[in-house]
């Protein structure tokens, strides 16, 4: 008698030997899952993720090479990637680079002049600023097409930050160190956000909120040039649509106010209107668009001079000095008494400026056909916007006008950007004397053409249909812009996002899985009502991320929620219909917390006191880690983890032959 259970199992052996494969087979895919190793730490991965910022990976410089020199020139290479691409730099490339470098410093002389001007400085900050970060970047940066510079949104924010804290009119030199101020802290977070991969800080401004804060910028700019197509001498400092139009009212109505300026500016404006719809249909005048800025400041000057019509109201820009960038590194004011708002704007101003670089950088590079590497673009960011911070400049970035133009006049490297520099730097050395007539009108004019870009119709119609969430995000920049100002637009806008992240974390979705016919696959049986579930067997799917406080309690209720509204289902049917297993599919989730251990530990303990017996299907590397720390896999049991959801339904419909107990 006593040998009786072996016979027995030698008879099943004979009988089913397809079983005892499958189950060790599943035995050892377990052992692979609760045996992994450690997963890297915080630290680790921080290390890693600098490293890789600044080495380049893969390539000819592998582990093999260990020379100190190979070592010293792969930092390099990973820091400045025109060491890389420069050894292949044909003459033929440097052709198109000239020809897009000039195209683009004809657009970029009258646009920085009048962007300075939104920004409250004199003119000459706006050149500096698209000699410096412009060159530096072109060392450091990874975009071929992306043209550097001072651009409409930034100089409008750092305005609206900046005017209420110095007074540009009463204290300008006050002012412009605040400038310098907040242009060095924006490099600084902008460099520290790619060195510690903290990219996922500016995605917190989503593709809704940047397109409706841009499009509220845009209108508030746009009534802002009201002051210079009108010859406005007294202009509000706020920037809501209904302090500007009140401010345009009483300086009309009680100041006078000269019709040469709006008829200047509007005449202008509307050959520059007329430029931009030319090249818009027919690609092959591309160029058209870039020098009609410098042609009406050119023309307008010379009709100004002519006509002394600076005599009868028309306002000028007067003295713009000359000369390279003097140093600005003894105006900076780290230590003043206000460094803290300097902190702040220095850090709204970075995630805008990245949010609208790297978003015109990937546009471009896409069609291109080749990556951006968000981290690395940080990094010449910040270094750009410190070494600008220095010299005189102002915070700059990528411009969407000028990364159009110098993409259509055919640019292939970063050397576009270096030979527009070098036209600028000839501009600040001999030209600015000769601007001494140039009209206000027009820089505003230049300013009003380039603003049609920035507000995107078909987005937010687009974002619209797809997410009404997004959309309220958009919507919220847009009214938070045009009727507050710019800090409350980004306010509205990253709250919006926030909640929709924290409602999504909060109430993560908990799917009851079902088996697709004749395959091994489990989907959800709402999506695909095909799927049919395995008796005596409910297969749970968690789809969070990250099950963690937030959303612990919420997961632990509706799992138990979906065994009770089963097991109301079944109560009528025979016993063999009853629930006897929960499978939870831990796949979507990517790490877990204490609290979300608790929330398991107590799944488990209730559904034993049913007498459910609880199996998890492929838990992640984190999770299985931090599982078997908190000794929760001891509790549950080892051989109740299945590294696929298909093996645990087999483990609990088939006993093991070789001892032991089902699922």
């Amino acid at each position: 008698m006593g040998s009786l259970p072996t016979e027995v199992f030698s008879v099943e052996l004979q009988q089913h030997p397809h079983h005892v494969e499958d189950t060790t087979g599943r035995v050892e895919r377990a052992q692979w899952l609760l045996n992994s190793p450690e997963p890297p730490g915080l630290w680790q991965q921080l290390l890693h993720g600098i490293k890789s910022n600044v080495f380049p990976q893969g390539n000819n410089y592998s582990s093999k090479q260990k020379t100190p020199a190979s070592r010293v020139f792969s930092f390099f290479r990973g820091v400045f990637p025109i060491l890389s691409w420069g050894r292949n730099y044909k003459a033929s490339k440097f052709k198109n680079d000239v020809m897009a470098g000039l195209t683009l410093a004809s657009l970029s002389v009258p646009q920085s002049i009048g962007y300075a001007n939104l920004a409250k400085l004199d003119p000459q900050y706006g050149l500096y600023t698209s000699i410096v970060p412009p060159l530096v970047y072109s060392l450091m940066g990874s975009s071929r097409e992306l043209a550097i510079g001072p651009v409409a949104v930034v100089s409008m924010l750092l305005a609206s930050l900046l005017q209420k804290i110095e007074d540009p009119v009463a204290n300008p030199v006050a002012y412009r160190k605040l400038i310098f101020t907040v242009t060095f802290f924006a490099g600084i977070f902008q460099a520290a956000f790619g060195i510690f991969r903290l990219g996922f800080l500016v995605d917190f401004l989503s593709h809704a909120a940047i397109v409706g804060f841009m499009a509220g910028a845009a209108i508030v700019i746009g009534l802002q040039q009201l002051k210079g197509l009108l010859g406005i001498n007294h202009f509000t400092t706020n920037t809501d649509v209904v302090s500007v139009l009140e401010s345009v009212f009483n300086s009309i109505v009680h100041e006078p106010w000269y019709p040469l300026n709006i008829v200047l500016g509007c005449a202008f404006l509307i050959f520059l209107l007329l430029t931009r719809f030319i090249g818009k249909r027919n690609k092959k005048l591309f160029w058209l668009p870039a020098i009609a800025p410098l042609i009406s400041v050119l023309l307008s000057t010379l009709i100004v001079f002519l006509t002394k019509a600076d005599k009868h109201g028309v306002k000028i820009v007067k003295h713009i000095k000359g000369g390279l960038n003097p140093s600005s590194a003894h105006q900076l004011q780290l230590g003043g008494p206000h460094v803290g708002q300097a902190a702040k704007a220095g850090l709204i101003s970075a995630v805008i400026a990245l949010a609208e670089a790297i978003a015109v950088g990937r546009s471009f590079a896409s069609i291109k056909g080749y990556h951006l590497d968000g981290n690395k673009e940080m990094i010449a960011m910040g270094c750009m916007n410190i070494a600008g911070s220095l010299t005189s400049c102002y915070v700059s970035t990528g411009s969407f006008s000028r990364t159009a133009v110098n993409f259509s006049a055919g640019c292939e490297t970063v050397v576009s950007n270096i030979v527009m520099a070098l036209t600028v730097i000839l501009s600040v050395e001999l030209l600015t004397r000769l601007l001494y007539f140039t009209p206000i009108a027009i820089l505003a004019s230049i300013i009003l053409s380039a603003l049609p870009g920035l507000v995107d119709i078909t987005g937010a119609y687009h974002i619209w249909k797809v997410d009404k969430l997004d959309f309220l995000a958009c919507i919220g920049a847009f009214f938070g812009v045009l009727f507050a100002s710019a800090e409350i637009g980004l306010l509205v806008a990253v709250s919006i996002s926030f909640a929709k992240i924290l409602v999504n974390s909060l109430r993560p979705g908990i799917e009851v899985l079902g088996r697709l016919p004749r395959t091994d696959i489990f989907c959800n049986i709402n999506q695909y009502p095909m799927a049919t579930k395995t008796p005596s067997i409910l297969i749970i799917g968690i789809n969070s991320s990250l099950l963690c406080f937030a959303n612990a309690n919420s997961v632990r209720e509706r799992v138990m929620r979906s065994v009770m509204k089963e097991e109301n289902e079944t109560e009528d049917q025979k016993e063999k219909g009853r629930i006897q297993h929960v499978i939870l599919d831990m796949s979507n989730v990517i790490n877990i917390d204490t609290s979300g251990i608790l929330a398991l530990e107590e799944i488990h303990k209730k559904l034993f006191s049913y007498g459910i017996e609880l199996a998890m299907a492929n838990p992640r590397w984190q999770v299985i880690h931090r599982l078997k720390v908190a000794k929760l896999l001891d509790i549950i049991g080892g051989e109740r983890v299945f590294l696929t959801v298909g093996e645990a339904v087999d483990a609990c419909l088939n006993p093991k032959v070789a001892g032991g107990s089902s699922c």
